[in-house]
């Protein structure tokens, strides 16, 4: 039996989201997207809340915010891993 790749339908969608009221521009990172500093920019609301939403294939996969170009964690997340630079990345699975 072969093996089928992955295709657009295996496509799952992961919301993210943080709270940061004052902050200009919030994008979020990752190893999805290589850790590119521009990361995928977040919208926000009215209320402060800075929202996206990824399409990704399902796995794990680790990430940060940056909020006006500094590094933050996701206050919301519960999984974390130590990362190189003495900090730690957030986990999420999809």
């Amino acid at each position: 039996m072969s093996k089928h790749p992955r295709t657009a339908s295996q496509t799952k969608h992961q919301s993210i989201a943080l709270e940061a009221p004052d902050a200009r521009s919030v994008a979020v990172t990752g190893n999805f997207c290589g850790w590119v500093l521009e990361g995928h920019p977040l919208e926000h609301d009215h209320n402060g809340i800075w929202k996206a939403t990824l399409p990704l294939q399902p796995g794990r996969y680790e990430y940060r915010f940056l909020v006006d170009g500094e590094w933050q964690d996701d206050p919301a997340c519960t999984e974390r891993v130590p990362n190189s630079f003495g900090t730690q990345n957030c986990v999420f699975r999809v």
